[in-house]
């Protein structure tokens, strides 16, 4: 009974939902690979030490197999003795244990890395699902690892028993070898079936490996639904992205008409465009468009200059270089510093005539805007 959804999951996961697994805790991790580096590193160390080994297990069954008579009078001594063996044996065997354990960890962290999460530990009452649960027994990652389960199993179980079968007539000498010797001798022996059985994990762990990375990344895979999904979810909903740029455009037009009541003038096409300009000579180089605006923008900018008295003149080509041009809070061109520099001197003259410091300007002179910065003259050639 395969996953009803399984068909329709044809696409490669993405990154995102690879490292969203690897958060929850879903890891491709091989425990034949754990297996192989757990036995490799415990038949190594019984290797390296075989010697301090051997003498230590003589000891252990010289004394072991010593008759005391004192036991014969007082039984409790039996458990005495007995104790004393155990913490013997347990001074060589958990030192191995922990070697075993903490080699297996490490294989394990070698095919998935480390990866801390409390992820699983969190309830998930879907696993209380009986219908669920027997999705997942006859799904077809377990069938596989079922399948791959009791492969090692047999090949284990053949390599094992072949070995002791062509060599049981060793074995059975033993038998007739004093116990030194057939100490040393049975653990030669030993290591050879050791070694084939170690050879064994080490290539069911060359395929688990990536076998584990394969079965991990098909549970991974996405449909197209949940592809869009994570795709909006990653860009964006452009809905709401279009509301965020309308937003900004609007507190962007607002801090730009707030700078018009303090513009020098606002030049005009006249209905088109409106470009409001500012010069400082203590602070600026150039004069600076602190705000500019087509149609109803150019409409706004006329009105507020209005209200706040600041002069609006008709320059049509100067008006559209400059909103062509230039940005807000950008200094003008070069090539139109001549243009505004006119502009400019018109406005302080007939705010000079007004003061009454001075004769009233004449009519605004023709401004020298090159045609190639005027996008009307441009389009007309």
């Amino acid at each position: 009974m395969a996953d009803e959804g399984a068909q329709d999951r044809q696409l490669p996961a993405t990154e995102r939902k690879i490292r969203k697994a690897r958060e929850e805790g879903q890891v491709a991790r091989s425990r034949d690979l754990g297996h192989f580096a757990a036995l490799a590193a415990g038949g190594a160390a019984l290797v390296a030490l075989a010697q301090p080994l051997g003498s230590w297990l003589r000891r252990i069954l010289t004394h072991g197999l010593r008759f005391d008579h004192r036991v014969l009078a007082d039984p409790a001594l039996m458990g005495e003795r007995l104790w004393e063996l155990s913490l013997q044996m347990l001074a060589v065997v958990l030192p191995l244990g922990l070697l075993m354990a903490a080699v297996a960890v490490a294989g394990a962290l070698g095919g998935g890395g480390w990866n801390f999460t409390m992820q699983p530990l969190k309830p998930d009452f879907t696993r209380f699902n009986p219908i669920t649960g027997v999705k997942r027994l006859f799904s077809s990652d377990q069938l596989v690892q079922t399948l791959k389960a009791s492969l090692l199993a047999l090949v284990l179980g053949v390599v094992g028993g072949l070995y002791l079968r062509a060599h049981l007539p060793d074995f059975t000498a033993l038998l007739q070898l004093p116990l030194p010797a057939a100490l040393a001798e049975g653990t030669a022996q030993l290591y050879v079936g050791l070694a084939l059985l170690v050879g064994a994990l080490a290539l069911f762990a060359l395929v688990d490996v990536p076998l584990q990375r394969f079965l991990l990344l098909k549970r991974l895979r996405m449909s197209h639904e949940e592809a869009k999904k994570e795709h909006k979810e990653a860009e964006g909903n452009p809905e709401i992205k279009g509301r965020m740029r309308q937003r900004m455009r609007e507190m962007s037009r607002k801090r730009m008409l707030a700078a018009v009541p303090e513009a020098d003038l606002v030049v005009t096409n006249p209905t088109h465009y409106a470009v409001a300009l500012k010069y400082d000579e203590a602070s600026m180089a150039a004069p600076r468009v602190v705000a500019k605006g087509t149609d109803l923008v150019a409409q706004r900018i006329r009105e507020l200059a209005r209200e706040h008295e600041v002069p609006v003149l008709e320059a049509p080509a100067l008006a559209r270089a400059l909103h062509a041009h230039t940005e807000i809070d950008q200094e003008v061109p070069g090539a139109l510093f001549t243009a505004v520099a006119q502009v400019l001197a018109h406005v302080y003259a007939l705010r000079a005539a007004l003061a009454g410091r001075g004769a009233m300007p004449g009519a605004l002179p023709e401004l020298p805007v090159p045609e190639d910065m005027d996008p009307l003259a441009k389009k007309a050639r």
